[in-house]
């Protein structure tokens, strides 16, 4: 499986030749480092570790260091893994750049999404709130009841309620790669990403589907 490391850089538009207007991500895509390559014989896995952003090696910690330093890596800001079966194709060291991607794949990406902070029902969850009638002044956002007196006598958990939204690791599956530029290490993909601007993205080829007819 193919996979890099990015960040976001922001959303555009593109048009088809049909004159349609397509909203696009545009993805810092690497280049990345293979910091180190785990086997099942030794680790128990195969995958690759793989680092994003170069860095001053003041800013690192001594076992960062002397980690990337023992595997052939500059100083990097993000070490992040990627499961993948063909470990063979890789070593330490080596650079990977946005050209292991193709103009019409479709790729999962992996961010943090944006930070909501504590959030009540209807916005969290989509809730239509109580009647607004009948003296309910203070009920408009509220969440009514949330659990029978007697039988079961408690709230199930799970329950969808208030609390702290976003910040969240998401991945959003089969977005399409609509461009891909070697040269200035970008990536745009069809559709939206989660996180801000600047927010680290985990770029993985797409494990669910394929690219059929009709997407094209």
């Amino acid at each position: 499986m193919r996979g890099i490391l990015g960040k976001k850089l922001g959303m555009s538009q593109i048009f088809s030749e049909q004159g349609e207007v397509i909203p696009v991500t545009v993805i810092q895509a690497g280049p990345c480092y293979v910091t180190q390559v785990k086997t099942p014989e030794r680790d128990g896995y195969a995958a690759i570790q793989l680092g994003f952003e170069e860095i001053k090696p003041s800013r690192l910690t001594k076992p960062q260091r002397v980690h990337l330093t023992k595997h052939n890596a500059p100083a990097l800001r993000y070490l992040r893994e990627i499961r993948t079966n063909d470990i063979d194709q890789y070593q330490e060291g080596q650079k990977i750049d946005v050209g292991i991607f193709q103009v019409g794949m479709l790729v999962d990406v992996t961010g943090i999404s944006k930070g909501r902070g504590f959030a009540g029902v209807v916005k969290r969850h989509g809730f239509g709130g109580g009647p607004k009638t009948h003296g309910q002044s203070d009920r408009w956002r509220a969440p009514g009841a949330i659990s029978a007196g007697s039988t079961p006598g408690r709230v199930f958990k799970g329950l969808r309620m208030a609390g702290r939204m976003g910040n969240e690791c998401v991945t959003i599956q089969n977005l399409e790669v609509v461009m891909v530029d070697p040269a200035r290490n970008l990536l745009v993909v069809k559709g939206a990403v989660p996180g801000a601007r600047n927010g680290l993205l985990v770029i993985r080829e797409a494990r669910k589907t394929t690219v059929s007819k009709k997407r094209r």
